[in-house]
């Protein structure tokens, strides 16, 4: 474990990977920020404890520190985040030009097939949003910037696994916990492992009520100028507006072609949508 020096700071540890390099106390200050989410917007200190797996003492440092800094408030009993929290993601989407370019295609091809429009990016077996235009809620759960999903369940995060290579697909079908989502859900990695096959020769992926009932969504690649899948373009929508061959007539085509536009600007800038 990490030590802390009279001054109060924490001297380097060393890691299960043999890393000295780490700092204790901000990995447990990220974990107490991690603690609050959409289900758990307020918690009181034992809430944070139990969920960082801290003592109540070292939660408690961890919040009033975060209050004195801006990113927490507090009436006594409760913690919430604050929007300041904002500025720790801000750093790193305000890096990429990804979101300022993908944002008027999604625009155009959401008043194209009028259905809401998203990129997102991979991120430790997640999609991660970082540019969407809402047309309307169809989910049950509200999707922001910055919003996760499992990849496996989702038309981007298929699309993104299949531009992996075999090294990293292999890592993650070893490590990954197919667990279904709906009745619909692929869960077994061999099952898995054939679509993406199937998504990388065909060049978009369609999901049919994987991630939530009566949801169907489609993703097609954006590629950087190597021609590496950086990112993914999807639409969703209600299952029962569409047949199966109304999506592959109509809106394959049209998020296929925003997919390549967007990779045409991409390549045009030198963007690379991860660091």
């Amino acid at each position: 474990m990490g030590t802390t020096s009279a001054s109060g700071t924490d001297t380097p540890t060393t890691t299960s990977g043999g890393s000295t390099d780490y700092v204790q106390s901000l990995a447990r200050g990220l974990s107490v920020i991690r603690a609050f989410d959409a289900e758990n917007p307020r918690r009181t200190l034992s809430d944070v404890a139990r969920a960082t797996d801290l003592t109540r003492a070292t939660a408690r440092r961890f919040l009033l520190t975060l209050v004195e800094l801006g990113y927490v408030r507090t009436d006594g009993s409760t913690f919430w985040l604050t929007p300041r929290v904002l500025e720790l993601g801000y750093s790193y989407l305000s890096s990429l030009s990804l979101p300022e370019i993908a944002h008027p295609h999604l625009e155009a091809l959401s008043a194209r097939v009028h259905q809401s429009t998203s990129v997102s990016v991979l991120d430790d077996g997640d999609i991660v949003y970082v540019a969407r235009v809402p047309v309307s809620r169809i989910m049950t759960v509200s999707i922001t910037i910055g919003t996760r999903f499992p990849a496996f369940a989702t038309s981007m995060g298929r699309v993104l696994l299949a531009g992996l290579s075999p090294a990293d697909l292999d890592t993650y079908l070893h490590q990954v916990e197919l667990s279904p989502l709906t009745g619909h859900t692929i869960a077994t990695p061999a099952a898995l492992r054939a679509e993406l096959d199937k998504v990388r020769a065909q060049g978009f992926c369609v999901v049919d009520q994987e991630l939530e009932e009566g949801l169907r969504s489609l993703a097609a690649p954006i590629r950087d100028k190597s021609g590496a899948v950086v990112a993914a373009v999807n639409i969703s929508m209600q299952a029962a507006r569409y047949t199966s061959e109304a999506v592959d007539e109509t809106l394959v085509p049209a998020v296929v072609a925003t997919a390549a536009e967007i990779s045409a600007d991409v390549a045009r800038t030198q963007t690379k949508a991860l660091p």
